[in-house]
């Protein structure tokens, strides 16, 4: 039995190896042959799932009959009935056996094998940057042999054998991913082919609205201003709003509303033990991590810092705790940031121009700490850099913050953007390349960080850290990571971060030109 068991193990991590290393699926028909035979299985499947579904659902239909048939004759003469010594025996055994055994069925689990396989292959499966790959690549066949749209999406390709319709989802796909490549040519044809056939009756979960928003702008890219303004006539008779103002957008997050996660894209999130590709330091003791959110990628460690290192931070913090700091977005030094809690909004004087500028309102005392205050920040730091794979030397000192009354950071980035050629200046350590968020206390209500561009809301849970990158591999900003510290409701927030630069990441996290990675 062991020997027998000890060659699956092998077999099946030989298997989920070879899946695994089929990478950029796309690229290869080869490759993508495994996927139609993959797919089968999961059809197959599903199936089962299904029969063994109906076939419970049948049983309990079968019951309820027979029971229904039963009570209609007993409740005509119920003492009559019950005068027959086996009908209140029967009864007694119905309601005292068959019933439980009856809940023990509905209740029995049969997607458990379903699901557990439909979780493994999963893993294997082609990623968003294999389907953006393939959208490309059609886009590139229609301009290589100057193919109509129409005549890709009904699937009438020269020499083709097997037809395959496009869906107005399929062409809305299309049209999306070129319109975040910028490309509005594409964007125009593929809007407008699922505008088509919307108008030719065709049901889809894509709205009429939503395809002449992205066509409409798409069409005035181009330049061609006149057909802009009567996709935007229609697109207004059709009750057209105008999109949230982030302002708006950020307090719905706050609330918990307005969070843009679908089904589809939560399935592709997963919680996992995590050594950082077997860094010695976690190899016997992994750490859990789960994704927060896809694009940008957002991942939380769970109990990565514990409560006596939290209360030493915390007391290391308390003396040097000051009014919060902001880079300037014109001389790139830090500032003390302004409370006005009367507006929203508080202004700054800015030395070189003599004007005033808007900063950003954050209501919280911050303090900086170092390996000089105490090791276990050293410590910290190491942990950080194990975790991520990046160089700490050149990150910023560790800021501790303490949120007071209704305390809140509003949106901001905290990478320099193009128009702040001097931020961060003074540190002379690069950009912003990644941010590590530490929470340290747990809050009754409020106090979550939000994406406003992106939908997306993490929430404080005592002893866990988020990660993302602020920049792309290519060392371009990331402006979905834009977010915000949304008020503290109920309770007390504690928050610790490091700001991690570029300088001394040129091997740990090499350039790359594809802005998606």
């Amino acid at each position: 039995i062991f020997r027998m068991r000890l060659q699956l193990c092998i077999f099946l991590s030989f298997l989920l190896k070879s899946l695994s290393a089929h990478n950029d699926f796309y690229t290869s028909i080869g490759h993508m042959t495994d996927l139609l035979f993959t797919e089968k299985d999961m059809v197959t499947s599903l199936k089962e799932y299904i029969r063994v579904e109906e076939s419970k659902l049948e049983q309990v239909k079968r019951w309820a009959d027979q029971l229904e048939s039963l009570s209609i004759t007993a409740i005509q003469d119920p003492e009559g009935f019950l005068g027959h010594p086996v009908n209140a025996f029967k009864l007694m055994k119905r309601l005292n056996t068959e019933w439980g055994m009856l809940e023990t069925l509905v209740l029995s689990d049969t997607t458990e094998a379903f699901i557990s396989n439909l979780t493994m292959q999963r893993k294997h499966f082609p990623t968003e940057d294999d389907q953006t790959g393939a959208a490309k690549a059609l886009l590139r066949l229609q301009d290589t042999y100057h193919l109509e749209t129409n005549t890709i999406a009904t699937g009438n390709l020269p020499g083709v054998t097997y037809k395959s319709p496009m869906t107005v989802e399929d062409c809305y796909e299309l049209g999306k991913i070129a319109y975040s490549d910028s490309d509005y040519y594409h964007t125009e044809l593929w809007m407008s082919q699922s505008l088509q056939q919307l108008d030719q009756g065709e049901e889809s979960t894509i709205d009429k609205v939503t395809v002449l928003d992205y066509l409409s702008y798409a069409i005035y890219q181009q330049g061609e201003l006149e057909r802009a303004l009567e996709i935007t006539k229609r697109l207004l008779s059709l009750g057209f709003k105008e999109p949230i103002p982030e302002r708006k957008m950020y307090e719905k997050l706050c609330r918990g509303e307005g969070i843009q996660m679908t089904p589809r894209r939560q399935s592709r999130l997963f919680c996992r033990y995590y050594d950082n590709h077997r860094n010695p330091m976690y190899l016997l003791s992994p750490v859990k991590q789960e994704d927060e959110w896809d694009r940008p990628y957002i991942v939380r460690y769970h109990d990565i810092i514990s409560h006596s290192e939290i209360e030493k931070v915390k007391s290391l913090a308390k003396p040097r705790l000051r009014r919060a700091t902001i880079s300037n977005p014109i001389t790139g030094i830090l500032e003390t940031a302004p409370y006005r809690i009367s507006k929203r909004r508080a202004t700054v004087h800015d030395p070189l121009t003599g004007k005033l500028t808007t900063a950003l309102y954050r209501v919280s005392k911050s303090a900086w700490l170092t390996g000089y205050d105490d090791p276990l920040i050293d410590k910290i730091n190491q942990r950080i850099e194990d975790l991520t794979g990046l160089e700490m030397d050149t990150a910023e000192e560790m800021q501790v913050a303490n949120y007071g009354v209704g305390g809140q950071y509003e949106p901001h980035f905290d990478f320099g953007r193009k128009d702040e050629p001097d931020a961060f200046k003074e540190l002379g350590t690069g950009n912003r390349v990644a941010t590590w968020l530490f929470y340290m206390t747990d809050v009754a209500a409020g106090g979550a960080t939000v994406f406003p561009d992106v939908g997306a809301a993490v929430w404080p849970k005592k002893g866990t850290a988020v990660f993302w990158y602020n920049l792309f591999a290519s060392g371009e900003g990331d402006y979905s990571t834009r977010h915000a510290a949304c008020p503290v409701l109920v309770g007390n927030k504690w928050v610790s971060n490091k700001w991690i630069h570029e300088r001394g990441q040129e091997w740990r996290r090499p350039c790359d030109l594809d802005q998606s990675k």
